[in-house]
């Protein structure tokens, strides 16, 4: 998976959610049709898996922010 990576989490009617780590570009492009009020199918790329995602069937998109620290957390 090539380019800067965004983890998702979509929340589904009925209570299902889906965790996907995918590209900042699959993550936009998800998250614009969702804003335009899209329907019917989006297939979204992840690290795991290919999805494919009912629209009307989402409830929430949750965007983590990327970490601001990079490497080892210890204190000398």
């Amino acid at each position: 998976m090539a380019g800067e990576r965004a983890r998702v989490e979509i929340g589904f009617e009925g209570g299902g959610l889906a965790s996907v780590l995918t590209t900042s570009a699959a993550a936009d492009a998800l998250q614009k049709q969702l804003e335009d009020g899209g329907d019917g199918v989006h297939e979204i790329v992840g690290e795991d898996a290919t999805y494919a995602i009912v629209l009307r069937k989402i409830v929430y998109l949750k965007r983590f922010a990327r970490e601001s620290q990079v490497g080892f957390g210890g204190t000398d």
